[in-house]
């Protein structure tokens, strides 16, 4: 089967490389787009935080690849496909919905981290670790007119652990992605796999972050700030808050036993450590960046003194 690769992020590199492994399966061609780009969604440009070079990876191999600087709807895009004949789509870490012109040209599958109908739409992983789900998932379904909506060919679950990052999170799916599309994909070329449709009933459709969306409530209660703060550390944008009219980003932090008796957002200090007051309970903060300086350990003293400041103004 020819396949057309369309992706721009480090996990999608990973996957075009597995695909390129597989049996009976031909990568003709790639599709991809810079670190920044315009889409829908936002007035201006967004970061591709997780951004690969798909430019660089196909120029060692001389394998055809189309960097896109328009919308999925230019002809010059289109044209190009129809020149490569695919005969499958594989849409992998893309941030652009496929358009029915490229699916006319041949039907797409993709993967999406979520357990399918269930947080449809953007960041799954992000919204179910700050919603305090158990589990998740990565599925392996055909693209269609709707969020997420097409057809399921496969499904990988996924423990949430209280200790969890967004990083040791995404690893683990990473490695439950590529199992899928070792298992799936060459039976999908031969025709031996049969998709399920979507239970609608359950989909439930979250919408795209923005680094804006990380600011802090310090009246959330503790357990949900914690989460809140591991969802989006590194190689996130961050949780943050505001220090004096400065941006004080938070990449790490714990739950305190007990609360700091005091209004939520006011930091206390006991030694060399550091709480802030939450809605309900407290965390203990670990690291800490504000400007260009991260504060770790016994160095936040050089940016937080003796305590008693209030957070979030």
């Amino acid at each position: 089967m020819r396949v057309a690769f369309i992706g721009a992020s480090s996990f999608g590199l990973r996957c075009l490389e597995e695909v390129t492994r597989l049996p009976g399966i031909s990568v003709v061609g790639v599709v991809t787009n810079p670190k920044t780009f315009g889409i829908s969604y936002s007035e201006k440009p967004v970061t591709n935080v997780l951004h690969a070079d798909f430019v660089a990876w196909a120029a060692i191999r001389s394998l055809p690849c189309f960097a896109m600087q328009q919308t999925m709807n230019d002809k010059a895009l289109l044209e190009w496909l129809r020149v490569i004949e695919p005969q499958l789509f594989v849409v992998v870490g893309w941030y652009h919905m496929l358009p029915r012109t490229i699916r006319e040209i041949a039907p797409a599958v993709g993967l999406h981290a979520s357990l399918l109908p269930d947080y449809s739409g953007g960041a799954p992983l992000v919204w179910a670790m700050i919603n305090g789900e158990k589990e998740t998932g990565i599925s392996l379904f055909q693209l269609a007119d709707g969020v997420d909506s097409g057809p399921i060919y496969g499904q990988a679950r996924e423990e949430i652990r209280p200790d969890d990052t967004i990083a040791t999170l995404y690893s683990r799916i990473e490695l439950r992605g590529l199992e899928l599309l070792q298992n799936h994909l060459p039976k999908i070329a031969d025709g031996t796999v049969i998709p399920w449709v979507q239970d609608e009933s359950k989909r439930r459709v979250f919408a795209q972050r923005s680094p804006a969306d990380g600011r802090i409530c310090w009246q959330w209660d503790a357990e949900y700030i914690d989460r809140f703060i591991r969802a989006q550390t590194r190689p996130y944008p961050g949780a943050f808050t505001m220090l004096g009219g400065r941006k004080l980003t938070i990449w790490a932090a714990s739950l305190r036993n007990h609360s700091v008796g005091e209004e939520p957002g006011f930091v206390a200090r006991d030694g060399s450590c550091y709480s802030v007051c939450c809605g309900t309970g407290a965390i203990h903060l670990t690291a800490l960046q504000c400007g260009d300086t991260v504060y770790v350990g016994e160095k936040m003293i050089d940016l937080l003194g003796s305590g008693g400041q209030w957070l979030g103004a």
